[in-house]
């Protein structure tokens, strides 16, 4: 590929800036003012990139990608790079799930609070509203006893049958 322009910058940008103006006309007429004004905003830009003497980069780049892919589909060792790269994308992904699920997890890692690392659980250290520590599994508390021996005072019969059920699976 060409180094070099085929024409200059600025006369580029103004060539594209009048197919895109065109286009933005059309848009006018189909879908209203806004699509119009949006479009002929798209069109200045490439005379904006010609005027700043960008047009050269911005065909360097096209030229170098376009010669990237290129060489992609007819160089095996550009092969051996894209499957180099993929297979660290896949080791990437699985050390994540198995991060997740807490496989190949070292326990001192760092990866956990003190009190989970010390088998009390996530909720290990929560205090109560009663001052008592909570436990991991629903396990009662100081005073949550306490608060299961009161008989509810303006309750309502209807919640009598759930309460029973929550009692019954631990649940207060």
């Amino acid at each position: 590929m060409p180094e070099q322009l085929p024409i200059a910058g600025p006369m580029l940008g103004a060539a594209l800036t009048v197919v895109g103006l065109i286009v933005s006309w059309v848009l006018w007429r189909r879908r209203g003012a806004a699509s119009g004004l949006r479009g002929v905003a798209w069109s200045l830009l490439p005379l904006a990139v010609g005027l700043m003497g960008l047009m050269t980069i911005l065909w360097r780049l096209v030229a170098d990608l376009v010669g990237f892919f290129v060489s992609l589909a007819f160089n095996p060792i550009v092969w051996a790079g894209v499957a180099v790269a993929g297979l660290a994308v896949v080791l990437w992904v699985v050390s994540g799930v198995m991060r997740a699920r807490g496989v190949g997890v070292r326990k001192g890692s760092g990866s956990g609070s003190a009190a989970a690392e010390q088998g009390g659980g996530p909720a290990a250290g929560i205090t109560s509203a009663d001052g008592g520590t909570a436990g991991a599994a629903g396990a009662p508390g100081k005073g949550q006893g306490k608060q299961a021996a009161k008989p509810k005072q303006g309750g309502d019969d209807d919640f009598g049958d759930i309460e029973d059920l929550l009692r019954k699976h631990g649940i207060e």
